[in-house]
């Protein structure tokens, strides 16, 4: 055999001994450690090894285990004619009231029947059938049609509201229904898996899957728009659309970590970005509505701003480069007994960083009156901790009675037709039944027909209602205040200030 054969057999020896040895290597990698096939930017796909402790999302099983405990809300209401629809928050780039908000009905013949002006939905949360959901998805709704994802159909009733966090407790007369386990927001991670399950166009049960994109976000301070309440929120990619509101924002666990609520848009429909309500806040709030009717909201008292590089610069402060400046101190407020100051730089409550507006505000949102919570500050670049017992918007730490209209001392009726035109105003509602009261505490006569309250037009003694609660139930004391301007059946013009604070 010559040397050239002998060259050439070893060669392909050597190639095959190599083939064997890297197919042997391969099967035995691939018993040992799973692999993920992923297709590369090329077009190719190549094999990718998962860590010990990295584990595929369990996209099924989280689904499975929560699509039956959101519902679909109905709202509906008898349909006003001849009146301007308000729409206080008109950001083109923040939709924020998505899914509850005021479908634009097409013209129909007039009906004094209920029609559907909302869709929405909800979270089971017992298996009696409390369900949370967002106070716009029930806000003016004279009835509530909930459906399950069986298809079974029940009437639900409020509970109670908060439109300062935009949450919702309502009730359907349901046995064994399926609950979905409450988690803890505050453990969810940046760029942690989240599925949003809700109802997007009025498709049930639908699914879709992101990442959490960043936590403690206010929404206001980047889309410059008037801040609604609370805001701190769980920013998601997760795509919501409308229906999607009041839907579950879930883990990999099939836990509960937040309540779908808005979206940021300049269409109205998902375009990258999605908000949810912590369950750190949702929790406490939902107790609160269930127990008292109300929220029991803590407030600490100050005036206050983030602070910033030209902040810090301005007030020579240089110990830290985050936290909370204090602009003033409220007088009888928990900040003030604590002995908290103008320029101090609040850290930290309860242990909690509070970096920005969105961190202070939740920590805040998940105490009551009463609480007590250590707050670490700076002060002359110095740190200090002090405990501070928080207070109600009274300066008290006495539990909060929901909202009644009977305080103001009077009743409320429909204007006839014909006084309106007889008077040359649009709308009103009339005070009838005058006793002692606010009312009369501020002047106000039998009589009068109240056309707005706090800039709003007054068409029915259902929105002398909802103004009323909505003042008592967000801002300071000192602003508890409705700015009434009405007209007596003689024609004249008046107007009153009432201070409705307890």
């Amino acid at each position: 055999m010559n040397i050239n054969l002998k060259t050439s057999l070893l060669a392909i020896g050597v190639a095959v001994l190599s083939s064997i040895s890297t197919v042997y290597a391969l099967h035995q990698e691939s018993k040992s450690e799973p692999l993920n096939w992923n297709e590369t930017p090329d077009g190719f796909t190549r094999n990718v090894k998962l860590s010990p402790n990295e584990v595929a999302p369990d996209f099924v099983t989280a689904a499975e285990s929560t699509v039956n405990g959101v519902v679909s809300i109905k709202s509906f209401a008898t349909p006003r004619y001849n009146q301007p629809q308000a729409q206080p928050f008109s950001d083109p780039f923040f939709e924020y009231f998505f899914g509850g908000g005021r479908q634009q009905p097409r013209q129909q013949p007039h009906s004094d029947e209920p029609r559907q002006t909302g869709l929405g939905s909800g979270v089971i949360l017992s298996a009696d059938g409390y369900i949370v959901t967002n106070n716009h998805v029930v806000d003016g709704a004279e009835k509530l049609e909930v459906s399950l994802n069986d298809n079974k159909t029940y009437n639900a009733t409020v509970v109670g509201t908060d439109p300062t966090t935009d949450l919702a407790l309502i009730k359907i007369d349901g046995e064994n229904l399926h609950v979905i386990p409450m988690g803890d927001s505050e453990n969810l991670k940046v760029g942690e898996w989240v599925l949003a399950v809700g109802n997007p166009f009025g498709f049930t049960s639908t699914v879709t899957k992101g990442i959490v994109s960043a936590k403690a976000r206010n929404i206001s301070s980047i889309t410059q728009s008037v801040p609604s309440g609370v805001e701190s929120f769980i920013q998601t990619d997760a795509a919501v659309n409308p229906g999607n509101s009041g839907g579950a924002l879930v883990n990999m666990q099939g836990e509960l970590v937040g309540i779908n609520t808005a979206i940021y848009s300049q269409t109205g429909s998902f375009a990258g970005y999605s908000f949810a309500i912590p369950t750190s806040i949702v929790k406490k709030v939902v107790t609160d509505l269930k127990q008292y009717g109300t929220v029991q909201r803590a407030i600490l008292g100050i005036r206050f701003a983030e602070l910033t590089p030209k902040l810090a610069q301005e007030k020579n402060i240089t110990a830290v480069t985050q936290g909370i400046y204090v602009g003033s101190v409220e007088d009888r407020s928990a900040a003030y007994e604590a002995g908290l100051r103008e320029g101090d730089v609040i850290v930290s409550i309860a242990g909690d960083p509070t970096s920005n507006t969105a961190q202070l505000q939740e920590e805040i949102a998940k105490h009551r009156p009463g609480d007590k919570v250590e707050v670490k500050y700076y002060r002359d670049n110095k740190p200090h901790t002090v405990t501070v017992t928080l207070r109600n918007s009274k300066g008290s730490t006495e539990v909060t009675r929901p909202a009644d209209l009977m305080a103001l001392g009077c009743a409320f009726k429909k204007v006839p037709e014909e006084t309106l035109r007889q008077l040359e105003i649009s709308n009103g509602v009339q005070v009838t039944g005058l006793k002692d009261g606010v009312f009369k505490s501020a002047g106000i006569r039998d009589g009068l027909i109240i056309t707005e309250i706090n800039n709003g037009k007054v068409t029915s003694p259902e929105d002398i209602e909802k103004i009323y609660k909505a003042i008592l139930t967000s801002g300071p004391e000192y602003d508890k205040v409705m700015f009434i301007v009405g007209v007596y059946p003689t024609g004249k013009k008046v107007y009153y200030a009432v201070d409705i604070a307890d």
